[in-house]
């Protein structure tokens, strides 16, 4: 049998973020992807345009679906931009009794737009944090949540544990941003540890952070235990980079498939 993921986030028309990139890295990492969309986005790699949200009616019946036919082995929750949609999520995991949630805090993407009002941050808080395995802020993301300011490894240990310890679950706290570009922090059950990336010189980062959290949620699917999981994902990462895929004006998707390769991935010989 194999293994499956649900993706609960909104979708990017570009294909590079979102459930898009959500999806392909999870069949890159070898599970059967679902998803229950919370937003579409006309977006691309210069920004977002616009948000148009699920009703809460209908993400409820998204979930579902998906729960009382082919249960999910693990689950990722992305963008939720509206405090109703987050509330009907956290009640449809806890219905459900859903495992290996990994959530990502996305509040502003790559290009700088604010995908998330203030007011849903605090439900998100309430109703999301404390049903997750695991959180995954980015710097930006764990100074709104901390109210810190992190300009340091020591900062980014504090706030990492200032937010375990508020949600009892484990935070991956995201390098990057120039601070400790590469390297991410794992706090979970009282300690730390440090994820140490390859520096790669590569401008197309959009979806980084989907596709992290997404990586993540696949390895837990497969058993894997949570530190061999974010080790899995930073290499997936760290291959997926190193492509070099090259699309768009502004900065552009990873190359998801990079290691799939078979008669159906090859080009027309000219």
């Amino acid at each position: 049998m194999r293994k499956t993921a649900l993706t609960i986030a909104g979708s990017d028309s570009s294909g590079g973020a979102g459930i898009q990139a959500d999806i392909k890295t999870m069949m890159a990492n070898g599970v059967y992807a679902m998803s229950a969309i919370t937003a579409l986005t006309a977006q691309n790699t210069t920004g977002v345009t616009a948000i148009l949200n699920a009703t809460p009616e209908f993400l409820g019946q998204e979930l579902d679906s998906v729960f009382t036919d082919i249960f999910p082995d693990a689950v990722k929750i992305g963008m939720v931009s509206d405090g109703e949609l987050i509330r009907v999520i956290a009640e449809k995991l806890k219905q459900y009794q859903a495992k290996n949630i990994v959530v990502d805090p996305v509040m502003v993407a790559t290009s700088g737009a604010r995908l998330i009002s203030e007011d849903a941050i605090g439900t998100l808080k309430k109703e999301l944090f404390p049903l997750a395995a695991v959180l995954t802020p980015n710097i930006p993301e764990a100074e709104e949540l901390t109210g810190m300011q992190i300009r340091s490894a020591e900062d980014m240990i504090a706030a990492a544990k200032q937010i375990a310890e508020e949600y009892q679950c484990a935070v991956l706290c995201k390098g990057g941003h120039q601070l400790n570009d590469a390297n991410d922090l794992l706090y979970a059950n009282g300690s730390y540890q440090w994820f140490c990336g390859k520096r790669i010189n590569n401008p197309n980062t959009h979806g980084t952070g989907c596709t992290l959290s997404s990586a993540i949620a696949s390895n837990l699917a497969k058993g894997y235990d949570l530190e061999t999981s974010v080790e899995r994902a930073k290499d997936y990462i760290s291959g997926a980079l190193s492509a070099m895929l090259d699309l768009g004006a502004g900065s552009g998707p990873m190359d998801h498939g990079f290691a799939i390769s078979n008669q159906y991935t090859q080009e027309k010989e000219v």
